[in-house]
């Protein structure tokens, strides 16, 4: 397995890399972006503000939807692309300008996520609901291999570019990357877990 190590920090690389295109335009994902679209002359639709977190090369074909209270959702753009996005704002203890975009498949893992943190009042609260259900086997698994692509900030003028890659129940021996931040290389977060990622220096 050890061997597969350097696919998977190049595919990190490749896929942080398509966030920051177009939108973000060729500075690095992490960095801080001051108002990247010139879109603060005019009222942006919900779709438009919701897009701005999604890479440019899938945005078009991109599906967008809106979370209600009981954690499903109606869709306002049909992609058929795979990936979809949705405002994270509404949720408490989330930034002013909060978007999230991941693989369709993903959709009952964010219904929990949402859920888990809508019952809890405070982060502390959220994580113990998040370890009870990895110990009793209810803890809903991302898709192997996907991505959760993170938008936030203070404000639409100032945001910042975070993407993972979901690798559920990977281990430390069993990708060859280390559990904890190293130098300047990639490492796994969560090992062992449902939520076990890749995490890219920097972000």
């Amino acid at each position: 397995m050890k061997a597969c190590a350097p696919l998977l920090v190049i595919a990190v690389v490749v896929l942080t890399g398509g966030v920051s295109a177009q939108v973000l335009r060729d500075t690095p994902v992490g960095t801080t972006f001051q108002d990247p679209t010139g879109l603060r002359q005019r009222q942006m639709t919900e779709v438009e503000r919701i897009l701005l977190g999604a890479p440019a090369r899938l945005k078009e074909d991109a599906t967008v939807i809106k979370w209600r209270p009981d954690y499903t959702y109606e869709t306002l753009k049909q992609g058929g692309n795979g990936l979809v996005c949705y405002n994270r704002a509404d949720e408490d203890r989330r930034y002013t300008y909060a978007v999230q975009c991941t693989n369709v498949g993903n959709l009952p893992r964010v219904a929990q996520n949402r859920r888990f943190r809508a019952e809890s009042k405070s982060a502390a609260d959220e994580n113990a609901m998040i370890k009870k259900a990895e110990k009793d086997g209810t803890r809903v698994k991302p898709e192997h291999g996907s991505t959760f692509i993170n938008i936030n900030g203070d404000d639409i003028t100032v945001i910042r570019s975070h993407t993972i890659i979901n690798l559920p129940g990977a281990t430390k021996e069993s990708t060859g990357l280390p559990d904890r931040p190293h130098n300047s290389g990639a490492w796994l977060m969560d090992a062992g877990t449902t939520a076990a990622h890749i995490m890219v220096p920097g972000q």
